[in-house]
């Protein structure tokens, strides 16, 4: 038995305590150029011969931009209470500045109001990674600039969503959609340019802090939070050169993006390469970089055992294969099953007396489905993965970390960036031919929890 097999119910983790289900514009709304939308970074680059496995795009994806209200009344159905969307930059500001496109602000406010007929409350993402294309042909993120039109563009959300929606995350994991698509290319906008790359993170740092101070400033009683991608990180072993490659990668993983918004600065301490950054600053920036937001949105999925290497340009450090580690269970992303580093993360995270509370913002596995006759998917391990790591999270919080949260990612099977359709991480089954959906045995387990079932071993 593990440390997180015990039997639990939804009132053991107190109140304040939102659970709820993740999902990105862009992964699950299809109409990618229909009623005004501009195309986004992930339109051109998913329309690009070898981007995504087997040539896969998302221009219809689960076609939610035409199944939304099904879909919302599904989620009531299953007793979510909590739905976390983002908004498509491009939808509602086709060129990414100027004139807010209508048609897009509409289709939003239908969202929010479904939702909340639903006895659902919305969460929104003002950015999940599809920046409008015509920014990036200008430059992107790599452009000061950026931070004026995202200034605009988050002034433009709270001022048409915040009469109603008062949750707010800024960016979505800014430490992968800067690093995967500035420097290592698999993600849009496929940019391999390591100086591009150090502009890309200070510029979207800056945009944090500045999406915070806007919708404080404009969202009466709004709850404010950004969100960052973690793994929790060990050596090797203890020889030194693998401990120093272990603390290389935590900076790039786990405290680029969160120390400079709570005063800290960039994590130079142990890269040279993260010093850099340095070279794009202006004078102020380091006290633009800061907010106090109200909470901090944590997305894990796994941890990482690196391994210091020499060749590998940056952090000389490379991610042992769970397979290699003696892994007991490996999702379908090659990610090791592990909740144990979901509570030595938040713990770790805790240490950080300058952050009031804590969301985990994702949490959730792939692994192969299959459909039953009869309309069924026992996704047992699936099942097992979100009760251990609810549990984690109910220990964590018993330890006092200041935990108010927890979003399943994601709610039904979707578009899985550069891996296409193949990973399936939903609570809903989806038959992409029929846009069927089914709801999983662990999207029935999730209802019962939330309906105050005990759970557990």
């Amino acid at each position: 038995m593990s440390d997180f097999d015990f039997s639990y119910s939804r009132k053991d983790f107190g109140e304040p305590f939102h659970f709820g289900v993740s999902t990105a514009s862009y992964q699950i709304e299809g109409a990618w150029n229909v009623d005004g939308k501009g195309e986004s970074i992930w339109d051109r680059f998913t329309h690009t011969p070898g981007k995504i496995e087997r040539g896969e795009h998302a221009d219809v994806s689960l076609d939610f931009y035409n199944r939304y209200k099904t879909d919302l009344k599904l989620m009531g159905d299953l007793s979510i209470p909590n739905y976390r969307f983002s908004i498509a930059w491009s939808r509602v500001k086709p060129l990414g500045y100027g004139k807010a496109n209508e048609k897009g602000v509409d289709y939003y406010n239908r969202i929010i109001d479904t939702c909340l007929e639903n006895g659902i409350e919305p969460w929104i993402t003002l950015y999940h990674w599809d920046l409008p294309q015509n920014l990036q042909d200008l430059g992107g993120w790599s452009l000061r600039q950026m931070t004026h039109w995202f200034e605009e563009y988050a002034e433009l959300c709270a001022k048409r969503f915040g009469d109603r929606v008062k949750n707010w995350m800024v960016l979505n994991e800014p430490v992968a959609f800067t690093v995967l698509g500035n420097l290592l290319g698999i993600h849009a906008p496929g940019k391999r340019n390591p100086s591009y790359f150090l502009k890309s993170v200070h510029h979207a740092a800056l945009c944090q802090a500045i999406g915070g101070r806007v919708l404080k400033d404009l969202v009466k009683d709004g709850n404010v939070g950004s969100t960052v991608s973690c793994s929790y990180v060990e050596p090797f072993n203890e020889q030194k050169r693998h401990v120093k490659a272990a603390a290389r990668v935590e900076a790039f993983l786990n405290r680029l993006f969160l120390e400079p918004a709570i005063g800290r600065g960039y994590p130079t301490d142990v890269s040279s390469f993260i010093k850099r950054i340095e070279n794009h600053m202006e004078p102020g920036d380091e006290k633009a970089l800061q907010f106090d937001f109200d909470f901090w949105g944590v997305q894990y999925y796994t941890r990482e055992i690196v391994k210091h290497a020499a060749y590998i340009p940056f952090v000389q450090a490379m991610l042992v294969d769970p397979k290699d580690k003696g892994a007991e269970l490996i999702t379908d992303m090659n990610w090791e099953v592990f909740p144990t580093g979901l509570y030595s993360q938040l713990k770790r995270f805790a240490e950080y007396k300058e952050i009031k509370k804590f969301i985990v913002t994702e949490n959730g596995s792939a692994f192969p489905d299959t459909l039953t006759k009869d309309g069924r998917v026992h996704d047992v391990k699936r099942t097992n993965y979100l009760r251990q790591h609810l549990a984690a999270c109910l220990k964590a919080k018993q330890e006092g970390v200041p935990l108010e949260g927890y979003f399943y990612w994601t709610y039904t099977d979707n578009f899985e960036w550069s891996f296409g359709y193949r990973p399936r991480f939903g609570l809903v089954y989806n038959d992409f031919a029929t846009q069927k959906r089914y709801v999983k045995d662990s999207g029935y387990w999730f209802k019962d929890f939330l309906d105050g079932k005990r759970v557990g071993k």
